[in-house]
């Protein structure tokens, strides 16, 4: 559970920074729609560091078996984050083209962590 928190709050605050840095940094040397891709790539990464410090939070109050479940949902998150928000990073910075079929894989650990999430909760 405190892994989850912690990574959470560090990835959050590192979205923060990613965001300043494609704002201020990245707008004069991208086109329009790279520096689109960037910031879509921050915001699911900022979303999902608050859905990670969730799921650590919510297994500090939960039984054991519904801890494994909320894991499980928190490695998918991790996972998509550096899956979809990397990718989009690199190729908005013009990084290699193959990455562009990883994002989907990011996209879709995501919707199982939101799954797993949704269904992690005690069956009372």
């Amino acid at each position: 559970m405190r892994l989850w928190i912690k990574l959470g709050g560090i990835l959050g605050g590192l979205s923060v920074m990613l965001g300043a840095f494609g704002a201020h940094s990245l707008k004069a040397s991208l086109t329009e729609k790279s520096l689109a891709t960037f910031q879509t790539g921050v915001q699911y990464q900022f979303m999902h560091s608050i859905a990670l410090i969730l799921v650590g939070l919510l297994m500090l109050s939960l039984d054991e078996e519904s801890n494994k479940r909320l894991n499980r949902s928190g490695w998918f998150f991790a996972v998509g984050i550096l899956l979809f928000s990397g990718s989009l990073y690199s190729l908005a910075l013009g990084g290699p083209r193959w990455l562009g079929p990883v994002t989907p894989l990011g996209g879709l650990s995501f919707m199982i962590g939101w799954v797993l999430l949704a269904f992690s909760l005690p069956k009372k």
